[in-house]
């Protein structure tokens, strides 16, 4: 049963064998040609394939020797760059004989096409290269050449690395061996492999050629790796723009390998993403993504390129197209953080119990350089109002590949003032949406088995305790020993938990914080003398949501921000007493 759901198939003939080609969506729209990687075939691709038939014109084929192509007699010498770039050229001839086409290449499928995109005979054809998991041999080469040529501590560790990552490209060279496995007990095990290794879904793929495709595969390593890392070419240079999707927990290529790649590919666009290997597979939703912005930047001849494609800006190669969920987004630290990721190039799903506000922030967000920007209204504090919005985001945008718990509430006032009903008002905010955002969004997150990464706002007040708060202190300590016991059971799949603790910060949570124990008269004098305050110290969000990222790229556990919580959290470390000494004073109101 195939998994290209509605395509048209065709056979081209080149020489000597039999092209299986299959194409989806309007001939008449701009073409992208999908090229497979080993042991795969052109499947490897139907999830992305059918996404990107809602705009284009996309064409798959079967290498030749895998899925239903023909292999060349005799195999070896069958399986040259030379002869998949004949291959390749046969085909865009005839899906696309007017236009040049967009290429992407996984795997051994990049490997071929970088071989395309910097042959002479090739100019002119292709229009754009989104490159995943394979590296020009050329390009692999010369790292090689040049690290051995002028070795240094940190180049030898990077040569015994790849070294290492690139176990199976040995294995293969051994005649026989490899064909034996793949017909036998490792062809029947891989597609298990694939699922618990890889969290590749099971779904039909890999089809049921695989054993054949494996085995005449192993020509592809053998004609042309060794030959192509002793002697690499000194002229393969993109003629055409690439974009650079690196997944970062690739357990075969270290991201090393591409240091020197703009050298040889000046227009070049790097994204990162993290996920492993087989990101077709995986990560169809953010592939297609990514494809179809660079396909549509780069179609027009001459055309600008929007600046979240450039990678211009800060952390546009990690958030680029990635999904991020932001609670209390409507104002504040929420607001800022959205505006953040929008900045980065990223999709913002801003989600407030003010639907206004939710608005203005998704608009704003769009007209900064999301992507996509959508507005939300949740209550955060309702269990069964968030597991409907983790089901509509999922369905409407994909899995949220961060997710930002920010929305919160203020409350000052003794012990004894605070009345139970208070302390169920500051709970369900403060704590409870966040145990409901971790569980619905992180649930789908573990479920995907790719990673991703949970935001939680804290406070300084987490580990300042105060006699003035000791409802918002406890929901904000609750929230940072949430956050590491997360971080614990969670490190495994790759998703990492951050407590953010900022301290004081300009925002609007003082004009709506409420002051348990006395009038509405009083508690509207406080608000606007902690609002002035507050003012007065103008630490503004953007840092806190700079952090934000910050922390999410370098995985961090706890980061206090303002320069007042970083020393509380010294002082909680060092020297607890200090603390307890400055918890009794009267706040100054």
């Amino acid at each position: 049963m195939s998994l290209l759901r509605g395509a048209r198939e065709r056979w081209i003939r080149t020489g000597g064998i039999e092209l299986c080609v299959a194409e989806l969506g309007e001939p008449g729209r701009p073409t992208v040609v999908l090229v497979h990687g080993y042991p795969d075939s052109k499947e490897v691709w139907s999830e992305v394939a059918l996404r990107l038939a809602e705009r284009f014109h996309v064409v798959l084929y079967d290498v030749r020797g895998h899925g239903r192509s023909t292999a060349p007699m005799p195999l070896r010498g069958g399986f040259t760059l030379e002869k998949l770039t004949d291959d390749f050229l046969a085909v865009v001839d005839a899906v696309s004989p007017d236009r040049p086409v967009h290429l992407v290449g996984h795997d051994w499928g990049s490997v071929q096409s970088w071989e395309f995109v910097t042959v002479k005979r090739t100019e002119g054809r292709i229009a754009s290269f989104t490159s995943m998991s394979g590296p020009s041999l050329d390009h692999f080469g010369h790292w090689i050449k040049q690290r051995m040529s002028r070795p240094t501590p940190r180049r030898v560790g990077q040569l015994l690395g790849q070294g290492a990552k690139s176990w199976y490209v040995y294995l293969l060279h051994t005649p026989v061996l490899p064909e034996l496995a793949w017909r036998g007990p490792l062809g029947k095990r891989w597609p298990g492999i694939l699922r618990r290794v890889e969290k590749v879904p099971g779904d039909g793929y890999p089809t049921t050629s695989l054993p054949a495709d494996a085995a005449h595969g192993a020509w592809l390593y053998r004609d042309n790796v060794r030959s192509r890392l002793l002697r690499p070419r000194t002229d393969a240079y993109a003629h055409a723009p690439v974009q650079l999707i690196t997944p970062t927990g690739d357990v075969f290529l270290s991201e090393r390998l591409y240091d020197e790649l703009a050298l040889w590919a000046p227009q070049l666009v790097r994204r990162r993403l993290p996920a492993k290997h087989w990101v077709p597979r995986t990560r169809p939703d953010q592939v297609s993504a990514w494809i179809a912005e660079f396909v549509t930047a780069h179609e027009e001849k001459g055309a600008a390129v929007p600046e979240p494609v450039a990678s211009g800006r800060r952390y546009a190669d990690r958030f680029g197209g990635q999904l991020v969920l932001v609670t209390g987004a409507g104002s504040g630290i929420g607001r800022a953080t959205a505006f953040a990721f929008a900045e980065a190039g990223a999709r913002v799903v801003a989600v407030d119990r003010d639907a206004e506000a939710a608005t203005r922030t998704a608009e704003l967000a769009r007209l900064i350089g999301a992507p996509g920007a959508w507005a939300e209204v949740a209550d955060v504090g309702d269990e069964a109002a968030m597991e409907k919005l983790a089901e509509k985001v999922a369905a409407e945008y994909g899995v949220v590949d961060v997710l930002v718990n920010n929305a919160g509430i203020g409350l000052s006032g003794s012990f004894f003032d605070t009345t139970s009903e208070d302390w169920k008002k500051l709970l369900d905010v403060n704590l409870w949406g966040v145990i409901h955002g971790c569980r619905v969004f992180g649930r789908q997150m573990a479920e995907r088995g790719q990673g991703g990464h949970i935001v939680n706002t804290a406070s300084v007040a987490a580990f300042q305790p105060s006699r003035a708060l000791p409802a918002y202190s406890t929901s904000k300590a609750a929230v940072l020993m949430l956050s590491e016991c997360l971080r614990a059971e969670l490190a495994g799949q790759g998703i990492g938990v951050t407590a953010i603790c900022p301290g004081i910060v300009n925002t609007n949570i003082t004009s709506t914080a409420r002051f348990a124990g006395v009038s509405e008269d009083e508690e509207k004098r406080r608000q606007k003398q902690t609002a002035r305050l507050y003012g007065l110290r103008n630490f503004p969000p953007e840092k806190v949501a700079d952090a934000i990222l910050r922390a999410v790229v370098e995985n961090r556990a706890v980061v206090p921000v303002t320069p007042e919580a970083r020393g509380a959290h010294v002082l909680s470390r060092l020297a607890p007493g200090a603390l307890r000494a400055i918890a009794r004073l009267e706040p100054p109101l």
